[in-house]
This record gives C-alpha cells, sequence and structure tokens, in this order.
C-alpha cells in the first residue's frame, strides 16, 4: 500500500509539471512550480528506495538530502513569485534572495559529503529511524526556516488579496500550503528528537497527492492571472509563524514521553487522515460561502437584528477614507458592497452624460465593460421612480434590452442599488452571485443598501468635484500662460511679416529670395497655428458660415502638413462651414494621424456624402486603448502622447459640436485609427 501512494504521488508530480509547463496560459510563478513539483517527486523516488532498500540506506538517503535541500528552497521561491506584483527577483528582499542563493551550495555539500556525515542508524533494516548528527540537525534546521518563511508569503498574498482574487487563488494557496505544513511535521521531528521517522514519507505522499489535485483545480477552473501587492509587515504578525510555533510546542509536550512510532505505518496513516481533516476544516473556514451561512444562522437565531448598524458604517466609512485614488474608492465601495451583503460578484455603473447611458466603472467578479445601460431604460425608470432597490431575482426582464438580460442573467444579478444626486441617478451599483443561495433579503438589508449608497453617493460626488476643480485650475493655467504665448506669437508674426515685405523690396539675389520668402512663409503658417490653438474655443453664434468645398479645404489643410504628403481623395461636397475653425479640425486630425504612423504608412483623406457631407482621415497607426478610447477620448487635458497637452481633440469636437455635427472614431490597437466629422447638409450650391 505505501508503495502504490508513492508511485501515485510520484506519477502525479510528473504528470502535472508536463501538463502545466507546456500550456500556453501559464503566469511567471509556473517555472518554480515545476521546479518544486519536479523536485518532489524526485525527493520521494529516493525517499522510497531508501524505505524498501535498508541495505544501501546511506546510498539513497545521500539523494534524498540533495533532493531535500532543493526543493525547499523551490516552494520558497514559488511564494514569492505565485500571484506577486512584486515577484520579479530584483524586488525581492535580499536576506530571501540570499537564502535562495545559498541554496545550491547546501545541495552541493549533502552530494559531495556522505550521508554519515548528516544522519546514521543503528538498525534501519528493522527500525526506520533515522539519527542525526549536529551537521543533521543544523541541516533540517535550516529547512524548517525557509519552510516557515514560505508559509508566511503563501499567507501574506491571500491576506492582501481582494476579494475576487481570493476567490481564484484560495485552493492554490491551499495546496501548496499544505504540502508546506506536512513538510513542518515531518522536518520538525529533527529538532524535537534528532531522529526523521520514515514512515511518516507515506503520509506526505498522500498529502502532495491532494495538494496537486487542489493546485491543478485550481489553474484549470479558476485560472490564473492574479497580482496582490504584498505589503512589507513584521513576521510577527503573521498567524502562520504563531500556529507553526505552537504546533512544536505541543508537539513536544506530547512526544516527552514517546520516543518513537514504531512500526506504525497504520498510526502514520491515522495522522494523515487527521491532518487532511484539519485541512478540510481549514478550507470551510476559509470558504466566503461557509462564513456567510454561519452568520445568518447565528443571526437570525441569536441576534435581534441582522446587523450591527453602527459597526458596519464605520467599517465602510473606514474603507471609503483609507483609499488612496479614485480607482482605490470606486473599488472600496463595491467591495464593501459584496461583503456587507454576501455576495459573490458585484459592479458599479456611473452615468456618463454626454452620451446619456451609464456604463462600468469598477467590476469585481463582473466584467461588464461593453454593456451600457441607456437612461430610459425601464430598470432605470424604476430606480428614479421608486427610489427603492430594484430585485432582479425573478424579474431579470425588467430591462428590454435583450443584450443586457443576457447579461444578467449570466452573472446572475440579484439587485440593483440607486446612487442618487440631487433626484438624479448618478449610477447604480448591481450585485450579484449570493454566497449563500438560501439567504432571505428583507427590508432590513434593504434598508442598509440604501443608507451605505446614500454615503457612497457623497464619495462619487466629492470625487467629481475634486476632478471639475483639478480641471478648472488647469484651464485658469493654460488661459495665463496662453495670453503671454499669443502676446510674443502675434510681435512675432508682425515682425517676420514686416521682414517679408522688406525682403520683397531689397533682396537682388532671386535664389536666396525665394527660399527666404517660402521660409518665412511657413513660419508665419505655423505661427498663426499656434495662435488658432491657443484662442477660445467658438461658440454656435460666432461662427461665420459660408458654403465651403470640403474637397478643396482637406487639401489645403494636408499641405500644411510638413514632412509628409498626404492622400486626399474624394468628390467636391460643398458645407455651411467657418472655413477657418473647421480648417483647424482638419489640421489636427492629419497631424495626429501622422505623429501616430511610423515609417511610410499610408495616411489618407476621404471626402464625401452620404446621409450628410463628410470628411474622414485614415491612419494605419499605433491605434488607440479601448479603455482611453471609451472613456476620456475627448477629454481636455488627457493624452496618449508623452508631450501632449491633451486640447486638440477636445477643441475639435467642440468646433464641431458648435457646427451641429459629431465626430465618429473606429480604432484598433497596433492597427490604425479613422476618424470621420459628419457635417449638416447645406442648401447653397456652387
Amino acid at each position: 500500500m505505501p508503495i502504490a501512494i508513492s508511485v501515485a504521488a510520484i506519477t502525479a508530480a510528473v504528470v502535472f509539471t508536463l501538463f502545466f509547463t507546456f500550456r500556453k496560459e501559464t503566469d511567471s510563478s509556473q517555472v518554480p512550480l515545476s521546479i518544486a513539483v519536479i523536485l518532489t517527486a524526485a525527493l520521494e523516488l529516493f525517499d522510497l528506495l531508501t524505505f524498501y532498500n535498508p541495505e544501501q540506506v546511506y546510498l539513497w538517503k545521500k539523494f534524498s538530502l540533495t533532493a531535500e535541500a532543493l526543493v525547499v528552497p523551490a516552494w520558497l521561491w514559488f511564494s514569492l513569485s505565485y500571484a506577486r506584483l512584486e515577484g520579479e527577483p530584483r524586488k525581492i528582499p535580499l536576506t530571501l534572495r540570499f537564502l535562495l542563493a545559498v541554496s545550491p551550495f547546501l545541495a552541493g555539500a549533502t552530494l559531495f559529503l556522505p550521508a554519515g556525515f548528516f544522519l546514521y542508524s543503528p538498525d534501519f533494516v528493522t527500525e526506520k529511524i533515522l539519527f542525526l548528527s549536529d551537521y543533521g540537525f543544523c541541516f533540517y534546521l535550516l529547512l524548517l526556516i525557509y519552510l516557515v518563511i514560505a508559509l508566511i508569503n503563501l499567507e501574506s498574498t491571500f491576506v492582501h488579496a481582494t476579494h475576487s482574487s481570493r476567490w481564484k487563488i484560495k485552493f492554490e494557496l491551499l495546496g501548496a500550503g499544505a504540502f508546506l505544513a506536512v513538510l513542518v511535521i515531518y522536518y520538525s521531528q529533527g529538532l524535537l528528537f534528532r531522529t526523521i521517522n520514515m514512515q511518516l514519507f507515506s503520509t506526505r505522499s498522500v498529502v502532495l497527492l491532494v495538494s496537486l489535485a487542489m493546485i491543478a483545480y485550481s489553474r484549470l477552473k479558476r485560472g490564473s492571472g492574479v497580482k496582490v501587492y504584498v505589503s512589507q509587515q513584521m513576521a510577527c504578525r503573521s498567524a502562520v509563524l504563531l500556529a507553526v510555533g505552537l504546533y512544536i510546542i505541543g508537539f513536544g509536550l506530547a512526544g516527552e514521553g514517546m520516543k518513537y512510532f514504531g512500526d506504525g505505518f497504520q498510526r502514520a496513516m491515522i495522522l494523515a487522515a487527521v491532518f487532511l481533516a484539519g485541512l478540510a476544516l481549514f478550507v470551510l473556514l476559509l470558504s466566503e460561502t461557509v462564513k456567510r451561512k454561519v452568520k445568518v444562522f447565528i443571526n437570525k437565531n441569536f441576534y435581534q437584528n441582522k446587523y450591527d448598524y453602527r459597526n458596519q458604517w464605520l467599517q465602510f466609512t473606514e474603507h471609503l477614507s483609507s483609499s488612496h485614488t479614485s480607482e482605490e474608492l470606486l473599488r472600496s465601495i463595491v467591495s464593501e458592497f459584496c461583503d456587507t451583503f454576501g455576495m459573490g460578484t458585484g459592479a458599479l455603473f456611473i452615468l456618463n452624460q454626454e452620451r446619456d447611458t451609464y456604463q462600468q466603472t469598477i467590476g469585481i467578479g463582473m466584467d461588464a465593460e461593453d454593456i451600457t445601460f441607456g437612461a430610459n431604460d425601464p430598470a432605470i425608470e424604476s430606480l428614479v421612480g421608486s427610489h427603492w432597490i430594484v430585485d432582479l431575482r425573478n424579474n431579470i426582464s425588467v430591462t428590454e434590452n435583450e443584450r443586457n438580460r443576457d447579461f444578467l442573467k449570466e452573472k446572475d444579478a440579484c439587485f440593483v442599488v440607486p446612487l442618487f444626486m440631487n433626484e438624479v441617478v448618478d449610477g447604480f451599483i448591481m450585485l450579484g452571485r449570493p454566497l449563500n443561495a438560501n439567504e432571505i433579503y428583507g427590508c432590513e438589508d434593504f434598508d442598509l443598501m440604501r443608507t451605505l449608497a446614500k454615503q457612497a453617493s457623497s464619495a462619487l460626488m466629492n470625487l467629481r468635484l475634486s476632478d471639475q476643480l483639478a480641471c478648472s485650475r488647469e484651464l485658469a493655467a493654460i488661459g495665463k500662460v496662453s495670453t503671454f504665448v499669443m502676446h510674443d506669437l502675434k510681435n512675432l508674426v508682425s515682425t517676420v511679416s514686416l521682414l517679408l515685405e522688406n525682403a520683397q523690396e531689397h533682396i537682388a539675389v532671386p535664389a536666396f529670395q525665394s527660399d527666404l520668402l517660402m521660409s518665412l512663409g511657413n513660419t508665419i503658417i505655423k505661427m498663426r497655428t499656434i495662435i488658432s490653438r491657443l484662442k477660445h474655443l467658438p461658440e454656435k453664434n460666432s461662427l461665420q458660415l459660408a458654403p465651403v468645398d470640403l474637397l478643396q479645404m482637406a487639401r489645403e489643410a494636408a499641405a500644411m502638413v510638413g514632412g509628409r504628403k498626404l492622400e486626399v481623395t474624394g468628390t467636391s461636397v460643398f458645407a455651411d462651414v467657418d472655413r477657418e475653425e473647421l480648417q483647424k479640425v482638419a489640421l489636427n486630425l492629419m497631424l495626429n494621424a501622422v505623429e501616430a504612423t511610423e515609417g511610410n504608412a499610408p495616411v489618407t483623406v476621404e471626402v464625401g456624402s452620404e446621409d450628410a457631407p463628410y470628411f474622414r482621415v485614415k491612419d494605419e497607426g499605433c491605434g488607440i486603448a479601448p479603455a482611453f478610447l471609451e472613456h476620456v477620448m475627448f477629454t481636455p487635458f488627457v493624452s496618449t502622447k508623452k508631450t501632449g497637452l491633451g486640447i486638440g481633440l477636445y477643441q475639435s469636437k467642440q468646433i464641431v459640436e458648435a457646427h451641429g455635427g459629431t465626430i465618429e472614431v473606429v480604432s484598433t490597437l497596433d492597427q490604425g485609427s479613422e476618424f470621420t466629422v459628419w457635417l449638416p447638409k447645406t442648401q447653397a450650391v456652387a
């Protein structure tokens, strides 16, 4: 039986390593994990040969010691890289890098020194006990230090993970932690009794099988890609360190009257069963679903109220106030709603006033970036009309949009909590996938949802006012700068214009005169372009409208783009526009297209008319990221260029809208962008 278990564990380790190493979906922790697992398989093999070949105990134990000297540091490496943002070698603390660096020398010592240097056995044939020398004692003491640090790392990763991240990484951390814990039990004998009981290696094999199963399940079913930032904390705050210390003390007291385990394979199996039962209990204690069910049971049977409102309010306020960035604040709002009401997923939708739609800003386990709710959606209208929470559990059809209904069903959406600002639904929080499917939600839950929603609305209003204040300050600063710049540029233009007039009268050399005139003319055009960009944006009633040939206007703008020839195509189309203002738009779009395009890739300008006159600027450049395109494309002072002010597109949009037109953008990252300016039809015909 022990042979079958060990062979099964070795086989599982090899299959696990081969399968996950050559998968396409791997992360940065796959290499250390594969190394740790394959070294563990080697350790299992050498210990199996040691156990069943007692005549060659020192030969096989020599290889076991080498494997042990490599296995434990490999698991430490995994604990430092798994789901860690700071998992790169240069970000690992110096002490831990030193421990990893000395592990090959430790393995070399075990390989080149005789096994008897570390341990000995008077009668291994009849009693599977290995006694440690002083060097062996130090060897296993160092391994225990490695193991405890690795366990603390895994614990820190779990503690610092977000609500949704914990769901993904829980079983992988438990699987790795279970195996490290059984190694702590196995090697702690060396500290307590100066012996290693080889009969316990079959227990290690059982736990290895379970651990690999948990890690494989986590990677296949729950995926990876989670990254956690772990702050530096004192080791004494670790529950793992406390648990290991209590275990060793308890083990020492229990082992005071028991020197050896005897021939107790049965005892080893009992110990393994007890360990696995403890692991199962630990899984249940970490399960959000179980914790939620226990909480509901206690509140239902032992308390008059389901919630401690004072604590809930203080906890919610504390988490919001501790957020340092706007993204952290929004994530804290959703996370607190999920934790308070026992939900597995949640999302925050905020009103986009320009598009009159509600778009997802933050999601926890609920990816809905391409899902929007119109302001006239029945679900939103019911929020406005009732000022109450919308219960979706038996009313998914509350929204008319079929795609949204499918989304609500897929995410098991339960509640929509409105966030009001001046009687307007400024946003809403969607909650779904309850951890306890049998939990009953009633008026007490809804009252608390509304109370917390008011606090969340205030936080969102403060965030929006802060953004508006920052934007106003930016505009004021730009206005002050533009005043001085415009003054200087006007003087330069006047001076250069005077030089140009004098040069036409006094320079006699034709070639020099021609070059000078061309250079000065281009300089004047550029200066006037800068001035026009710094001017105030036009109002509709200030536009000088007249029929303009858009094809001719596009050709003139293309000629102003220096260093690059643009291809202008199409037919003559007339529109009632302000020629000077619209030419700013065309020039800005063309310059952006040229700057986004490397090499000789084409930049084309097309003029035409379908339902309305239009001109289109198309490039095959770097493209625009979807998040930038969706949320901040025309926001002032936000730019993808390193030296850009973020004014050009904002100014262009204002000019086009002042004409009663629109700008459409289609872009694919790394493939190019297409900007189309649509203008109102004109009655004039040239």
